[in-house]
């Protein structure tokens, strides 16, 4: 990443890789968390490659591995993350929001709306390197019905050019049907490009009068239509405006979820998403952090975030 993106983590201007491999030795050998955390948060991601590659070069040990020993709890979750690249990252949150009992159905939807399908296609890649497990397969048998029918479709998703004003009618036309129908939702919204689908959206709420979330609130209304209305909600949200659907995602501060998009999008476009998210509660996402989280996961949590706003 470089200083023009919108990500809140920059390089670190005078990047020593071998100094940091002694200084974290150094560190390992008194125990001192709080320096490994200093050095290992004040360095990018390519940085952090870098330096895990250079300390194997230096140490003929594994650094992730290392880290596994001296940390603990929620800071060795965190940390370990950030060690990762960013498909590894999203890799390994669609492992964890399929595996064990239950399935995590918001993370599964945030990853796959919000990626591009070159970037899925990249994370399905590692996904099956990773894990010897074939992502498709896995979504298949962990989610079921008219929602495994959209994240199929959204692992699939392509651009086929189209026609705002016929994407709009043929919306509003299964709108009008007393029986809700998904298909139409699936070949429009998993198949045009993002600018497309913005114009078919803004066109779609000035025609019914009302923002389309609350129009598939009320179509896809019932306890059996629950997961695919939140898929499509979400899906609608992710498209509309991405930074304000973060936003709001991590607006409860639950922290697996904080963290997930945090550590997910820190060099991408945190700092969007920072407006946003002081827009949508009026509060800055930095105050939020110190209110929330305690120690040296807030530390780290507010280090990613960077700054007040």
């Amino acid at each position: 990443m470089n200083w023009s993106t919108m990500g809140s983590v920059r390089p670190f201007p005078v990047f020593q890789p071998e100094k940091d491999v002694s200084d974290l030795q150094a560190a390992f050998e008194q125990k001192d968390v709080r320096t490994v955390v200093r050095i290992l948060m004040s360095r990018s991601n390519n940085q952090r490659q870098i330096l895990a590659q250079t300390y194997r070069t230096v140490t003929q040990q594994d650094l992730r591995v290392r880290l596994e020993t001296v940390l603990d709890g929620g800071v060795k979750v965190l940390i370990l993350g950030l060690m990762m690249t960013p498909n590894d990252f999203e890799a390994q949150r669609l492992r964890q929001a399929m595996e064990g009992l239950g399935t995590d159905e918001e993370t599964l939807l945030e990853i796959m709306c919000l990626r591009s399908a070159e970037q899925l296609s990249d994370i399905a890649a590692v996904y099956a390197k990773e894990y010897q497990r074939d992502l498709e397969k896995d979504l298949t048998s962990e989610t079921s019905g008219d929602l495994r029918e959209l994240l199929l479709a959204l692992l699939k998703k392509m651009h086929v050019s189209g026609n705002v004003d016929q994407d709009v009618r043929v919306l509003c036309e299964e709108l009008n049907n007393s029986k809700a129908d998904v298909k139409p939702w699936l070949q429009i919204l998993t198949m045009r490009d993002p600018d497309h689908l913005r114009n078919v959206l803004i066109h779609l709420e000035a025609e019914r009068g009302q923002p389309v979330t609350a129009e598939l609130e009320k179509h896809f209304g019932g306890l059996l239509n629950r997961d695919i209305r939140l898929g499509l909600q979400v899906l609608v949200s992710s498209i509309e405006d991405p930074h304000l659907y973060l936003a709001q995602r991590i607006q409860p501060m639950k922290e697996s979820v904080v963290q997930g998009v945090i550590v997910s999008h820190s060099e991408e476009d945190l700092l969007a998403v920072r407006v946003a998210f002081k827009k949508k509660t009026g509060r800055s996402l930095y105050s939020t952090i110190q209110d929330t989280f305690e120690g040296d996961i807030q530390q780290i949590l507010l280090a990613l975030c960077r700054s007040e706003d």
